[in-house]
């Protein structure tokens, strides 16, 4: 996972408030984010405004101080006309890493309260560094045997109660070498490292990785290699480009329908207008990563609008199965939470396949704002990873770093990425993901609760959300304890996936679309499931609204009681199945 991004959201604003200044005029460059909203829903300048206003004024709350401004980033209307308003912050002008915070305010915009990163305010003595950015470079190199440093910025880096200026710098892996390539942020005052995050979000972890390359492991994944017949002639278009629709012979899904654009009288290319433009480029083979990465790469094209054979013996079958995941993905979150793409900006979902040479992985890259597929390692996966729950799972990482954007820590002995809220972002993941598949419905892999089942493993899938430790790959566990925040993220992920699972479908042995599920609970409790369909639109409200970059399991509890709260009120069935569901894997209030 990466630092995050001050300029991340294509709806970002120009709205900048001292927290010591009076009330100035607002500018909001997105649109409100509302689902079902009231009749008459607010402006988002007028919603944005008010929650300045209120933060201003209950500073001590929110804890905003002198040289404080803060930035929107993304505003939220309920049907109920409740507001809430998510910032970023500045400190004398330098951007703020772990300093956001969420105002909620009343259908009335008056002040209800707020969602802090930290408990403390944000303050350095000086934004004046004492390295140069080139001295800062050099040492973040260090942080990559063979990297090269490229861009760079000055910013706060505000870390529980320490806050400290420094250098972010990207650095690039050895010989493009993405699963090496670092985010690096280095103490402007002392030289010293701070951390050193991958940029890309992989589905398939480092340690998995090397686990099933010490046992000389190959995947073996059963592909559809269903061929499309031949095309049939088709009439001219008025005018190009045009919308299309056309099919695809995919790996995993079967033939699939795809929306298309006709450029010309026999020129059919994959971007689907219908869906904000998304859209499937061919990378070959490159692992440049950048923020031109995708404009940059090969448009694909194709005489008869009949894409792929089903087979990697076309190499446009890997972009059929990615277009198919993203256009899912796509509609899953449009149909279920009335969100238009993972910005909320109505902008498509981007794809490059052929990413690299033996990338054994598939990733969502902040930089590109994309998702990257490799073909393979050419040892443990021979195939290219575009399966739907693969593309679900990272382009929910896409809507957490675009709301919550919840961070990780490193272990500075392992390396491994750690801590509660990475676990957290993980753990939606693969909600989200499984949520996705079961949307889509296709009979060719029918929703459930496994991650990663059509990879090919010996144990049969990635994770699952039932029976977290069912997984002995990476080791996921069911159960909250006090080594949480030590664990590795995707081991950690068990612990939120479960309760969800628990919240959803309940306790006990049971059989759903032809998969045997049984989970247990830590206290021994019977959890009758409100539904799949409740559970996932409470975690969505509560990533939404009451989440946070430092949000760690306990506050995720608190997050989702708020969201059923909101939805079905405090003292509805489904407040109270939150509330157990997080106990049946021992997250509770007295822990």
């Amino acid at each position: 996972m990466r630092a995050p991004l001050i300029s991340k959201l294509a709806m970002a604003v120009a709205i900048a408030t001292a927290a010591t200044a009076s009330v100035a005029g607002t500018a909001f460059a997105g649109p409100v984010q509302s689902g079902s909203a009231p009749a008459a829903t607010p402006a988002a300048p007028a919603v944005v405004a008010a929650a300045r206003s209120a933060a201003s004024a209950h500073a001590a709350a929110t804890g905003l101080g002198t040289g404080t401004r803060l930035v929107a980033t993304d505003v939220m209307v309920d049907p109920d006309g409740k507001q809430h308003v998510r910032f970023s912050q500045t400190f004398d002008g330098v951007p703020v890493l772990g300093g956001d915070i969420v105002v909620h305010l009343s259908a009335a915009s008056k002040y209800l309260g707020v969602t802090r990163a930290t408990a403390d305010k944000v303050s350095v003595p000086t934004v004046n560094a004492k390295l140069t950015a080139d001295q800062a470079k050099a040492t973040a190199a260090g942080a990559v045997t063979g990297g090269t440093p490229a861009g760079s910025r000055l910013v706060v880096r505000h870390d529980g109660s320490t806050s400290k200026l420094a250098y972010e710098i990207q650095v690039a892996g050895p010989k493009g070498d993405i699963e090496k390539a670092r985010t690096v942020l280095v103490d402007a005052a002392s030289g010293a490292i701070l951390s050193a995050a991958p940029v890309t979000d992989d589905f398939i972890s480092p340690q998995v990785m090397a686990k099933l390359r010490a046992r000389g492991a190959t995947a073996a994944p059963t592909t559809d290699g269903t061929a499309l017949p031949a095309a049939p002639r088709l009439a001219p278009a008025a005018a190009f480009p045009a919308p299309a629709v056309g099919s695809g012979a995919s790996l995993f899904s079967g033939t699939v329908t795809l929306n298309t654009t006709q450029t010309a009288a026999n020129k059919f290319t994959l971007v689907d207008t219908t869906r904000g433009k998304s859209e499937v480029r061919d990378a070959k083979h490159s692992s440049s990563l950048g923020s031109s990465s995708f404009n940059s790469a090969a448009v694909l094209s194709d005489a008869d609008d009949k894409w792929g054979n089903g087979s990697t013996s076309d190499s446009v079958t890997a972009a059929v199965d990615a277009q198919y995941g993203l256009t899912s993905t796509f509609d899953f979150y449009k149909k279920t939470f009335d969100r238009l793409g993972t910005d909320d900006d109505g902008v498509g979902p981007h794809g490059l396949v052929h990413f690299a040479t033996n990338y054994g992985n598939a990733a969502w890259v902040d930089e590109c704002h994309c998702m990257i597929y490799g073909d393979g390692d050419g040892q443990t996966f021979t195939k290219p990873l575009v399966q739907l729950d693969v593309t679900g799972h990272e382009l929910t990482h896409g809507v957490v770093s675009a709301t919550a954007g919840l961070e990780t820590q490193l272990d500075p002995q392992t390396g491994a990425q750690i801590g509660e809220p990475g676990s957290l972002n993980e753990s939606l993941a693969d909600i989200f993901g499984s949520a996705d598949e079961f949307a889509t419905a296709n009979p060719k892999d029918p929703g459930n609760y496994l991650m990663g089942e059509q990879l090919g493993l010996a144990q049969g899938f990635l994770r699952r959300l039932d029976h977290p430790s069912l997984d002995k790959l990476e080791g996921t566990v069911d159960y909250w304890s006090a080594n949480a925040p030590k664990t590795e993220v995707h081991a950690g992920s068990g612990v939120s996936s479960h309760a969800f699972y628990l919240l959803a479908e309940g306790s006990g042995a049971k059989t759903i679309n032809g998969v045997s599920y049984n989970s247990a609970t830590f206290d021994g409790s019977t959890v009758t499931g409100i539904g799949r369909d409740k559970a996932i639109k409470i975690f969505y409200q509560a990533l939404t609204r009451y989440m946070v970059s430092t949000t760690d399991f306990h506050d995720a509890r608190t997050a989702t009681l708020k969201a059923a709260a909101d939805l079905y009120g405090s003292g509805s069935t489904e407040y109270s199945t939150v509330d157990k569901a997080w106990a049946a894997v021992n997250v509770t209030a007295s822990n």
